[in-house]
């Protein structure tokens, strides 16, 4: 309950700050509308030149760096004094749960909104919807889940955003790939049980890494 509490007042928290500075907000959405206008614009969609291939490449090429702009600031903007504040009140578990919960529903609402505009610039190729829906939901748990912890370590470095990509670079391309894969064949329409093994291998290194982040984010929280 006490767990509960805590995250419920953290997340409120999250919500909170990130509605008084909209700009930050407003800033990644705009990023990620501008990368699929870039897009549009840079094919000629008229004539039918973007392959599935390429749309599929492109859209979780989107999704990846707007991620990462999104969720890199989760630990880097937080001050000494208001952690020092933080470390006072709550447990080190509840504030890695919190952040991990708020950029997976900040992240997917970004991901929603992209989905929306690169479908409707760029056609909808997709034949199995709730397949390329359900590795859209693992992707941003993913994405969430290893740059929120990647986040935290970087932050304790001077260089920051160069050890946040280095550190995270070994686990989101294998993440990556298993995405493509799968987001391929619902583009394809083929059969689920054919990737099968790829969404257990997700759901696995979401595990890993959600594990991982519990029972390592207490040791780097009190350093």
């Amino acid at each position: 309950m006490i767990l509960l509490s805590e995250l419920k007042a953290l997340i409120y928290k999250e919500m909170l700050l990130e509605w008084r500075e909209r700009y930050a907000l407003n800033g990644i959405v705009l990023y990620a509308v501008s990368a699929v206008f870039v897009c549009y614009l840079s094919f000629s969609v008229k004539t039918q030149s973007l392959s599935p291939v390429t749309w599929n490449t492109l859209f979780w090429i989107i999704l990846l760096f707007t991620s990462v702009n999104a969720i890199a600031k989760s630990f880097m903007l937080e001050r000494s004094e208001r952690q020092l504040y933080y470390y006072t009140l709550v447990s080190p578990q509840s504030i890695i749960l919190s952040k991990i919960i708020y950029n997976t529903l900040l992240n997917f609402l970004i991901a929603g909104i992209s989905l929306l505009v690169y479908m409707t610039l760029l056609g909808n190729p997709v034949q199995d919807f709730w397949l390329f829906l359900a590795n859209i939901l693992l992707g941003t748990i993913g994405f969430a889940t290893t740059l929120t912890m990647v986040s935290g370590i970087a932050a304790k470095a001077e260089n920051s955003s160069t050890l946040m990509a280095i550190l995270s670079f070994p686990i989101i391309i294998p993440m990556l790939l298993m995405l493509l894969k799968i987001s391929q064949s619902a583009l394809d329409g083929l059969e689920r049980n054919l990737s099968m093994d790829e969404l257990i291998m997700l759901v696995a290194m979401n595990l890993i890494v959600f594990t991982l982040s519990l029972l390592l984010f207490p040791y780097l929280w009190r350093s």
